[in-house]
């Protein structure tokens, strides 16, 4: 199947922002190809992060590109995280040979105080970040496996973008802190060297894994929502936000805002979906219209605000990725790229069911029994 991904595949949406060249890619057909092409092409250094890595075709794909990199002298940094990833050992024996330092993160180990286990269970780092030679960077909801191969109308529908400006820089910045916090063998510094541009409004790039700020994404949103004045597209993959940015998106429907949600019908984790279902009469009743999408699991985290400001990143809007996860996203101000994701969206909705008041309030007690129950688990989702 991997075959198939030529690497000339085009991207869904391709502009210049400010100085950033920015692509907006649709599934692992447009990012896989996009993404090992980066990887062939570079001469200095690859820091390269993921929630899930898979062992599988794609996997084997990618570890061979990142081993014939290392092969040649390039610095390949690898880290995943093993909650998400299932590499094998032969995998790994291939990277280390090849001379790719690679860094699990967070461990399941059951020793120490109680708590300090759960913190390390509970914080995952969900970040998908690929950076080659500081000047092209990788970010979205696309993980490395199987899953995203497009095949016979399959594979799961998510959004990744590549960036080129000096935004990259700061998708670095913050792989380097997470690879030196988990006790990441020492880099090369003067491998690391991101073009010295002045960083500027256009494209900006935000993290939850730093302290001061631990919930700048969250905050991103709200903001966004708060000061909407025409229309909010959302699509996320696990939809079930915190008590703030819930109101926000209510009120911000009740003063006649387009509020539109798109959330996968589809998923690989029904609790979440469930829960998510809970607030649906919320929503509804303030006017935010919803849509579930269906057949192939949608995956992405993106959205756009007012045909301006927008965003892709690995966030979704629930508990686990906004107070616990590691998470990056790109916010784009930019009334092209807002047009391009909002193109994307209308065309993901021909795939939708529109969720409707009158069918809603029709469901059944043992179907709203479960959804309050998985939402009163949402803090462990």
């Amino acid at each position: 199947m991997l075959e198939t991904l030529a690497p000339s595949a085009a991207a869904f949406a391709e502009m210049t922002v400010g100085a950033h060249r920015l692509a907006l890619l649709k599934d692992g057909g447009q990012a896989f190809p996009a993404m090992l092409a980066a990887i062939a092409a570079a001469r200095r250094s690859i820091c390269f992060e993921t929630y899930i890595f898979r062992s599988d075709r794609t996997g084997a794909r990618f570890a061979e590109a990142l081993a014939e990199r290392a092969r040649q002298g390039v610095e390949v940094s690898f880290l995943y995280d093993a909650w998400g990833s299932s590499v094998s050992s032969a995998t790994l024996e291939l990277l280390h040979a090849a001379g790719v330092r690679t860094l699990c993160f967070h461990p399941l180990r059951f020793a120490g105080r109680l708590r300090a286990v759960i913190g390390r269970m509970t914080r995952r780092n969900h970040k998908k970040t690929l950076v080659v030679d500081s000047e092209v960077g990788f970010t979205g909801g696309i993980n490395i496996c199987d899953d995203y191969v497009p095949h016979e109308g399959l594979g799961w529908r998510d959004t990744h973008l590549r960036v080129e400006g000096p935004a990259v820089g700061e998708l670095e910045r913050f792989f380097l802190h997470t690879w030196r916090r988990g006790g990441g063998a020492p880099v090369d510094a003067a491998l690391h060297t991101p073009a010295a541009v002045r960083p500027e409004a256009g494209v900006s790039v935000l993290t939850s894994d730093q302290r001061r700020g631990r919930m700048s994404i969250s905050e991103a949103y709200r903001r966004a929502i708060t000061h909407a004045k025409e229309r909010i597209l959302i699509t996320n993959a696990y939809f079930l936000p915190e008590i703030r940015l819930l109101r926000a998106l209510m009120a911000a429907a009740r003063r006649g805002v387009d509020v539109r949600v798109m959330v996968p019908g589809t998923t690989d984790v029904l609790a979440v979906l469930y829960a998510s279902r809970s607030i649906y009469d919320l929503l509804l009743d303030s006017g935010v219209r919803m849509f579930e999408w269906k057949g192939r699991v949608l995956h992405a985290k993106t959205a756009v605000i007012d045909g301006r400001w927008s965003t892709v990143g690995s966030s979704n809007l629930d508990y686990q990725s906004l107070r616990y996860n590691l998470e990056v996203n790109a916010m784009i101000d930019d009334r092209g790229f807002a047009r391009a994701l909002e193109t994307m969206f209308e065309e993901d909705l021909v795939h939708c069911d529109e969720i409707v008041t009158e069918r809603w309030s029709k469901r059944s007690f043992w179907s709203r029994a479960i959804s309050w129950g998985a939402y009163l688990l949402r803090s462990w989702l």
